[in-house]
């Protein structure tokens, strides 16, 4: 009896820190869209390049929609971290005709039976202008249902906008990944 109250207790309290955490993950994490310096600017850019190269190698037809797209947001790395109650954050950047025209947060919440951690990069791309100042206003949410297109070979090629809108993610290694995107929710602010 007492084994079982105490596994409650670290349970909880495990639930508690967690729910703590990714609130003020995400409560600072707005604070500061942009990188406060030449330095953090520079390096989020590098990454954001970095990280389309390691796509449109794994899946040449993605060059093609982003050449296509009005415009694409890439996040280098988004981490996942779920404990009953999960979250997930990520920093990017936003190009619009191929140059980085300013910088993005992303952030989602997740109620339900998960536990774990993740990291993984996605590119959102923009099919026109209009979905493009929806982004920028912060009016672009996923439903919960939504999900993204996990990048391999060909995989762009079947892509399908929702919306004037497609989300593709991958490893960090340059793998395909399927993510559950829907919660999430975009900030952002010009360079």
């Amino acid at each position: 009896m007492m084994k079982t109250m105490r596994s409650i207790q670290l349970t909880r309290f495990v639930c508690t820190l967690t729910l703590a955490s990714l609130c003020g993950m995400f409560a600072l994490g707005g604070c500061a869209t942009a990188p406060s310096t030449a330095e953090g600017r520079a390096a989020i850019e590098s990454e954001a390049n970095v990280t389309v190269s390691k796509a449109t190698m794994s899946d040449p037809s993605i060059a093609a929609i982003l050449d296509q797209a009005a415009g694409y947001a890439v996040f280098p790395t988004v981490g996942h971290v779920a404990i009953g109650v999960g979250g997930a954050y990520g920093k990017g950047v936003l190009y619009e005709d191929g140059t980085i025209v300013g910088y993005c947060d992303l952030t989602q919440a997740s109620i339900g039976f998960q536990l774990g951690g993740q990291a993984y990069s996605e590119i959102v791309a923009f099919q026109t202008a209009g979905a493009v100042t929806k982004f920028k206003r912060g009016n672009l949410h996923f439903d919960a249902q939504a999900t993204a297109v996990a990048l391999k070979s060909g995989a762009g090629a079947n892509a399908k906008f929702t919306d004037g809108v497609a989300v593709f993610t991958m490893d960090e290694a340059g793998l395909m990944y399927e993510a559950s995107i829907g919660g999430q929710k975009f900030t952002y602010i010009g360079k």
